[in-house]
């Protein structure tokens, strides 16, 4: 691949990096509020219950943790390109390694494996994401 066709990766990777430093900024954040961050949503989430009685708290909380990492699939794989293999494993790694401090540092957040799922499911989708929008087109070479 010559110089200018690698021009456009190089630059969607820089960009790419820049918003996954901000989002890891977020996830540090969010994950160690000392208070659930939903704590404030008790009436919110009895509302949407009664719209749409499917729409537990539990479920709204599995949907959250998942929506809560394609960001990290999606904005790791677009920046290790060639290494994507790495972005399930660090994806699963990051978000046992906030349970796990969530538990030991955070008397009011409960850690959870089902959380550890959701966040799991969340990086694999991002990754589906990325692979959708970052394969090489007809006629290109990668």
């Amino acid at each position: 691949m010559d110089d200018t066709a690698a021009r456009p990766r190089r630059v969607r990777r820089r960009i790419a990096f820049v918003l996954l430093a901000v989002y890891a900024v977020a996830v540090v954040l969010i994950a160690f509020w000392p208070v659930p961050v939903d704590s404030g949503a008790e009436g919110l989430l009895a509302r949407i219950a009664r719209w749409l009685p499917w729409a537990t708290h539990s479920r709204l909380e599995i949907g959250a943790n998942v929506v809560f990492f394609v960001p990290l699939g999606l904005l790791l794989s677009i920046t290790l390109d060639r290494s994507r293999y790495l972005v399930l494993p660090i994806g699963l790694l990051t978000t046992i390694a906030i349970e796990s401090l969530q538990a030991e540092l955070l008397d009011q957040r409960t850690a959870s494996i089902t959380d550890i799922l959701a966040n799991t499911a969340g990086t694999c989708v991002g990754m589906l994401i990325a692979a959708v929008f970052t394969r090489p087109r007809r006629g290109e070479t990668d």
